[in-house]
């Protein structure tokens, strides 16, 4: 089954007297432990369909089921415990807590959550999602001493401290440069392979695109590309 299924979703903003169709009937479904790209050009749908499938955004009309469950009749705190308890979420910039050091940015979502985790099974889950992202070294260090490409691994680990079952990247390369970029993209693929954590991604990096396992490309609000690595793109049943 499915983890994610896209039904039909429209979302439709007011901009003074007129409405923008940001989002025009869109249907597609995402398999556990996919790595996916929502890829197309700015204006395209990509960033208003991640904030629909992350509930910080719902859609005017159709579905959006994660786990089989439709999310439109959620109570805000059913969206609040969602968002926490199933989605992960990377950031292009980053949005690290100034204050906190590399340790205490990553267990920072453990504190929102009503979630009892032992101090011993925190601490060694956070010790070993810092090794995992290279940053041993600098754990005890603040943003402001990490470079970029260090400070989106720290976004990586605290993303999936809480163990989620999907991680939500929104242009996660877009500040990086390119040897950096690949570094994350490289990064993220391992955990994807080793936690089996489906990964999304709002992109047009088109290294990301490269390595996804499935694609979808929009343009206009709209699906013209839906197709799984190995398919032929002519047969993969592109909506118009």
């Amino acid at each position: 089954m499915a983890i994610i299924e896209v039904r039909d979703v429209r979302k439709v903003y007011p901009l003074g007297k007129v409405e923008v169709q940001a989002v025009k009937g869109v249907t597609f479904a995402i398999e556990k432990g996919d790595f996916i790209s929502i890829a197309g050009p700015s204006g395209s749908g990509k960033s208003t369909i991640l904030n629909m499938i992350g509930l910080i955004d719902l859609p005017t009309s159709g579905e959006v089921l994660i786990d089989g469950r439709a999310t439109s009749g959620l109570s805000d705190k059913e969206l609040t415990r969602f968002r926490h308890e199933v989605l992960g979420f990377i950031f292009q910039s980053f949005n690290l807590i100034p204050v906190l050091n590399v340790w205490e940015n990553i267990e920072f979502p453990l504190l929102l959550g009503k979630t009892t985790v032992g101090a011993a099974e925190k601490k060694e889950w956070i010790d070993w999602l810092i090794e995992e992202v290279g940053l041993t070294e600098w754990r005890t260090h603040k943003p402001n001493e990490l470079s970029g490409g260090q400070r989106q691994r720290v976004a990586i680990a605290r993303a999936l401290v809480t163990k989620p079952q999907i991680v939500l990247a929104d242009e996660p390369t877009a500040n990086l440069d390119s040897t950096t970029g690949e570094q994350i993209i490289g990064l993220m693929k391992k955990i994807n392979r080793e936690l089996d954590t489906t990964f999304i991604f709002s992109t047009h990096d088109a290294k990301i695109v490269d390595v996804a396992d499935h694609i979808i490309r929009l343009r206009d609000g709209q699906v013209v590309e839906n197709r799984r690595r190995g398919e032929d793109s002519a047969s993969a049943g592109a909506q118009e």
